[in-house]
Formats: C-alpha cells, structure tokens, sequence
C-alpha cells in the first residue's frame, strides 16, 4: 500500500441534489429514515449491508459517547437489515442456513445467528425473530446473506424478501425507564433479555427487542413501512434527551462491544475463520444434522484464537501488528480507547492457539509506537453479562484503570 493512503480514511458525506441530477450512491444506498436527526452534525457514513451507518458525529466526543452509554442513554440508528423468511419451508431453510437448532427458538424470542460456507468459514451474523410460526425475521450485520438463502432455497415453499424495516438501538441505564415512559406500562419489569413484543407507542403498533451492541442495559426498535417513523423518532428523542440521551455514531458501540467481546462481522471473523476459531464454538450444535458447513466444522481445529488485547497508553493498530519474542503471531482485528480502563483495547485473532491470556507482547499503535500490550479474556469485565440482563445496576461514575503490565 503506497505510504500516502495510509494517513487517510474514507467515509460517505451527505450533500445537496444540484438541478436535480441523483450520483449512484443515492441510487444504490439506502438512508435510515432518521437519517435527518443527524444532519446537523456534520456526520459521515460508511456502507453496512448495502445501507449507510454513522461512522462520526459532530455533536458529541467519542469518549463522550462511551461515557453516555455507560452512564445515561444513547440513539444510534443502524445499518442493521432485516431479511424476512416466511412460508411452509421457512425453517427447513433457517435449519440449513444456521448451525444451531433454529426450532427451538419460540415466537417472542430472538437468537444469536451465523451462517457458514460450506467450507466453515464465516459469511455473517445477526439476531432472528420467530414472528410467527413460518414467519421470521433475520436482522444481519454486514455482508451478503440475502443471495445465500437464495442460493439455497431451491425446491422450497418459501418467501424471501427485504421488508423495508429499520432499526434503532436505545443504549444505557435510562433505556427501560424511557421505554416505560413511552409506552405508559411497566412493560421492562417482566421483559426479560432477547425477548422481542409488540408495544403501542403514541398509538403507533411497534416491534421492539431487548438486544443491542453495547452489552448495555437496552432496547432496539424496528421501524416497518406503516409506521410514522419522524414522529416516533422526534419523540423518543425528545423524551429521551430528557433522560440525558444523545444521538451517536459508531463509537458509542465500539469501546462497550470490545470490551464485552460482541465480534463485528468482516473484521473479527471473516470466510478465513471458523467459528471455533473466533470463540464462538458454543453456538454450533455439531449434533444436529445437515446445516452447511457441518462436515468441515466436525473436522476443523477447536481451538481458539481470538482474544482481547489490553495496551499501555495507546491504541493498537489493526492489522498484522502484533510481535512476540520479535516475531509477528497474529492481528489487531478490533481496536479503540477505553474511557473507563483508560487503556487501548482491542480484539485480535492469533496465528496459533499456543499464546493466549496473559501473554505480554509487542503491537505497533496509531502514532507508529511499539509498545506493550497484554493479550487477554473476552469479555473483560462483567464475564456473566449481568449489567445487559439488569442484574447488576451500578453506573461506573469515574475510571476503573487498568492496573497495568505487572513488572517482573
């Protein structure tokens, strides 16, 4: 790569129609529409899933964000897309797609999907909903999945389609507050973690779940065609900013989803990596029969090598940057700065399964220092996930540091 382009970065920005004429990316991306409460804030976009997502905000710092999502209460609209898979086939076809047992997920309930080649290696991952008994949703992150299930649906009676849905994540320790504020019912009182329903908000019928990318407490909600999208929108921002709530970009996902070890498709496991590679072994029923991907699961190395990375005053540089005993062992996948740890934090997925937690290494950071990282277990706090569940509701109200390299 010539030395130039590594000083820059790439991002989509928003400008106005001159006399009419569209350029292609109005033609071939689609906008959240909510995409107007961010306009005022200079944002820039990125595309995820053949949609735009906010990669930056204007309004507000990244540690700013991260500390409103800790603390408070924050609105992210997503890129997220949701593919509909309905018909007498439809979990015929989700059996086969999917490693895990999808007939065991009842309608009001979510589950934690991936797809595989059939080879073992990863297309993409996402949150299903069983809407009805042959009617579900998959809400993937980034990549194709849509030309897989067509690929192989062949022979069966099935309907697959986009049905035009948008989602919008509602982060933070207020979340259940609001929603109750919205909805005018105790409905977060016995809603329990990945349970999806169907709330009246401002007279408005609305799908919402209780998921996110923050390992927050949270909730996310799914804007369909006979919504009033603005107004549900302008209201919960509205009320939310009541509660502290600010629009955010992607980094108010980043630190949080690194530190609870949530993977991002396409950087922390790719077509090269297997799930078992990346840790996510456990959600693979290797028992049950004829999902693609199956045979070269059963044979493939069960190992794991992908783990976290703490480092010292600085922040890794993603790619082949990291060096033990002077020789490179793997890559920064995932990296940022921990506003909380106040430490560099990251994902990497190592060459090898010999080397893991608590080995010290060397990674080269964003300024093109060398310094000493220590690579370590996902997540790296609240292992049991009780903060997301509401178990545990105590706010962090200033840094927990890392404690450091220990010296020898």
């Amino acid at each position: 790569m010539h030395k130039s382009l590594k000083k820059i970065r790439f991002s989509i920005k928003p400008s106005m129609i001159e006399k009419g004429n569209h350029v292609e990316l109005a033609r071939s991306l689609s906008i959240h529409p909510l995409t107007y409460q961010e306009l005022p804030f200079d944002p820039e976009y990125s595309q995820y899933a053949g949609r735009l997502t906010t990669e930056k905000l204007s309004n507000v710092s990244s540690n700013d964000q991260y500390w409103k999502t800790r603390q408070e209460l924050i609105l992210r609209h997503t890129g997220e897309r949701p593919y509909e898979i309905s018909g007498p086939d439809a979990l015929k076809l989700l059996q086969k797609i999917f490693p895990r047992d999808i007939s065991k997920v009842k309608k009001g309930r979510c589950s934690y999907q991936f797809a595989c080649y059939h080879d073992g290696g990863m297309i993409t991952d996402g949150l299903l909903l069983r809407i009805d008994n042959n009617r579900y949703w998959f809400v993937q992150a980034d990549g194709d999945l849509f030309s897989w299930y067509k690929a192989n649906a062949e022979g069966l009676d099935i309907k697959i389609h986009d049905p035009n849905v948008w989602v919008s994540q509602i982060q933070g320790p207020n979340s259940m507050k609001l929603l109750d504020h919205l909805t005018k019912e105790p409905i977060s009182e016995s809603w329990k973690y990945f349970d999806w329903i169907e709330v009246s908000i401002a007279n408005e019928k609305v799908i919402i779940s209780r998921t996110g990318f923050t390992n927050e407490l949270g909730w996310e909600i799914y804007f369909r065609p006979q919504n009033n999208s603005e107004m549900l929108g302008d209201l919960i921002l509205s009320e939310g900013s009541k509660m502290g709530m600010i629009l955010t970009a992607t980094p108010s996902f980043r630190g949080r989803r690194i530190e609870a070890g949530l993977l991002s498709a396409g950087q922390d496991f790719t077509k090269d990596t297997n799930p078992f590679s990346v840790g996510l072994g456990r959600f693979v029923d290797l028992k049950k029969k004829d999902f693609i991907g199956r045979a070269a699961l059963i044979k493939s190395d069960k190992n794991c090598r992908s783990w976290g990375l703490r480092v010292q005053d600085g922040i890794a540089l993603k790619g082949k940057n990291i060096k033990y005993e002077n020789k490179i062992i793997g890559q920064v996948t995932s990296s940022t700065w921990s506003p909380f740890q106040v430490c560099g934090v990251g994902i990497v997925l190592l060459d090898n399964a010999d080397i893991g937690p608590g080995t010290i290494i060397d990674v080269k950071c964003t300024d093109n220092k060398i310094r000493k990282g220590e690579i370590c277990t996902l997540p790296m706090y609240d292992p049991k996930g009780e903060i997301v569940r509401g178990i545990n509701k105590d706010i962090p109200n200033k840094p927990k540091p890392w404690i450091g390299i220990k010296k020898s």
